[in-house]
């Protein structure tokens, strides 16, 4: 009989933000692939949704039985918690252990749960001022991946052709929301200021034509103060398209060792100094794709499956 597996997430999608939780449905699609059977609880994101959930979820864990409850999110794994979600595995993804409110919440839930899991070890360590998870006995480490049917390399002509770009021109891609002060896109606009590039900014992108704006940059622009992993960098190497980053997340991992590619603390004068470089070089494609194969939504979703079953086998 196979394994039934209920996750929890507020990251739900919507006008503002339709690429919101697309990361954890790539992940539930890779872990069912694999045989077991996930049910999806969603709800909004916002304070007045929490209650609701909580009651919502009451009700459905006493009407259907469950191997495992997976919550994704801090206050989403304290909805699960006080709603009697047993055992529960909660994923820690970065702004709910940084955020001075939130964070702290996060703290006190960790060792309340069966298994407390984060999306980077970086999470459990302190980073800009910001103090991390606690270390609790039996943490993992489990991102989400990038889902490489979708980020695949394609012709940045042609990409730039769908999307209405100058064929010719400099284009920076910051793929957040420039509205979330810690991805810090002030800085980014500074970077295309000084490189003479035009900066496109993320957010607002379908995630399904996410990958053409990725291929369609000649470099993807992390200037974050803090990642809780970084997916974008991932999903940038597997269309093989140069990141600039600060040293946040997965990024110090991932692009050691990629030329072309510029991974530490942000200094206008050498980011842009390095964004030049890649204009030089029209079309630019790295060898990236291996690298990002490591860390796919595949190769993700059998991590966090081990993880289940270490839950249920009490390990």
């Amino acid at each position: 009989m196979p394994m039934r597996v209920l996750v929890v997430t507020n990251f739900a999608p919507d006008a503002s933000a339709p690429q919101r939780g697309r990361w954890i449905e790539d992940q539930v699609e890779a872990i069912r692939r694999m045989g077991i059977e996930v049910e999806l609880f969603v709800f909004p994101p916002g304070k007045s949704h929490y209650l609701p959930a909580i009651l919502r979820l009451r009700r459905l864990l006493r009407r259907k039985s469950f191997a495992l409850v997976h919550a994704h999110y801090g206050l989403v794994g304290w909805c699960a918690r006080l709603a009697g979600a047993e055992p529960l595995l909660v994923s820690f993804h970065g702004t709910d252990v940084r955020h001075p409110i939130v964070g702290w919440l996060s703290r006190r839930l960790a060792p309340r749960v069966t298994r407390v899991a984060a999306v980077s070890r970086a999470l459990f360590e302190a980073e800009s001022g910001r103090s991390g998870l606690p270390a609790v006995h039996g943490a993992a480490v489990l991102p989400c991946g990038a889902d490489l049917d979708r980020f695949q390399p394609r012709s940045r002509a042609e990409a730039r052709r769908r999307l209405g770009l100058d064929p010719d021109g400099r284009y920076l891609l910051f793929p957040a929301n420039p509205e979330r002060p810690e991805k810090r896109h002030d800085l980014a606009a500074e970077l295309a200021d000084a490189s003479g590039a035009q900066l496109l900014t993320g957010g607002s992108i379908d995630p399904e034509r996410m990958p053409a704006w990725v291929n369609a940059a000649d470099a993807i622009v992390v200037t974050s103060d803090y990642e809780g992993f970084g997916l974008t960098c991932i999903e940038s190497l597997a269309c093989g398209v140069p990141v600039l980053s600060t040293p946040v997340g997965i990024a110090p991992y991932a692009l050691t060792g990629l030329e072309h590619t510029h991974c530490a603390p942000f200094d206008l004068g050498a980011w842009a100094e390095a964004a030049r470089a890649l204009f030089a070089h029209p079309g630019l494609r790295l060898e990236s794709r291996d690298r990002a194969s490591l860390l796919s939504a595949m190769r993700m979703a059998e991590r966090t499956a081990i993880a289940y079953r270490a839950v249920l086998d009490g390990e």
